[in-house]
């Protein structure tokens, strides 16, 4: 299950991600990603990979709100990109 992971502070970085998730399970390491501008600078979200539904279930609900380096951090199941035509 592919996680969207927003509001994350800037100084988190994808081995960041990856600790956090393990915590709950299995973690996808080459699908988890943090989004950064042309410059490299975070954007403030990122992508976990979860190949077990019911471990990214859990950590999608523990994870949801919780405060990372003074950020509520916004945690919930990725959803498709739309086409911008």
């Amino acid at each position: 299950m592919r996680i969207f992971v927003g509001n994350l502070p800037w100084v988190v970085k994808k081995e960041d991600l990856i600790a956090k998730f393990s915590e709950f399970g299995q973690v996808e390491e080459e699908n988890t990603l943090i989004i950064v501008d042309a410059n490299g600078r975070s954007k403030g979200f990122g992508f976990a990979e979860m190949p077990n539904e019911e471990e990214a279930k859990k950590a999608m609900e523990a994870l949801n709100g919780q405060d990372w380096e003074g950020r509520a951090v916004v945690v919930n199941e990725a959803r498709p990109m739309k086409n911008k035509e």
